[in-house]
């Protein structure tokens, strides 16, 4: 990004949401399609290249684990039901594999992730 760009107010606002979905911030000029071009007074200013949906759910597994300071498969149970809880908010389980997927990464069967997705949706507990 050129010197400017890359300083301005919105491009560091945006930032850490950015990071957070795993996206990417690109010149506006480099806007492909799919990317979403950002504004501030009527000039585009960054571009936003969003991340596919299946490197998403890596990123958010990815940004959990640094969250928790070690592997999710090493988190005691109910730690692992929060993350289920925060993956399930997040859309993860709508996503093709994606309850394989947090399966794998909690190191627990599917037949669990559907346990803790069912004990939170009975239990009226947040």
């Amino acid at each position: 990004m050129t010197g400017e760009a890359a300083a301005h107010p919105l491009r560091e606002a945006v930032a850490p949401l950015v990071d957070a979905m795993g996206g990417e911030m690109i010149d506006p000029e480099r806007a492909a399609d799919g990317d979403v071009v950002l504004s501030w007074e009527g000039r585009e200013v960054v571009a936003v290249r969003l991340p596919r949906l299946s490197a998403s759910l890596d990123h958010m597994l990815a940004d959990l684990e640094r969250r928790h300071g070690r592997p999710l498969a090493e988190l005691d149970r109910r730690t692992k039901q929060s993350v289920v809880r925060v993956l399930e908010e997040r859309g993860a389980f709508s996503l093709r594999h994606g309850v394989e997927t947090v399966a794998a990464a909690l190191g627990v069967s599917r037949f669990t992730i559907y346990n803790y997705l069912n004990r939170e949706g009975g239990s009226g507990t947040s």
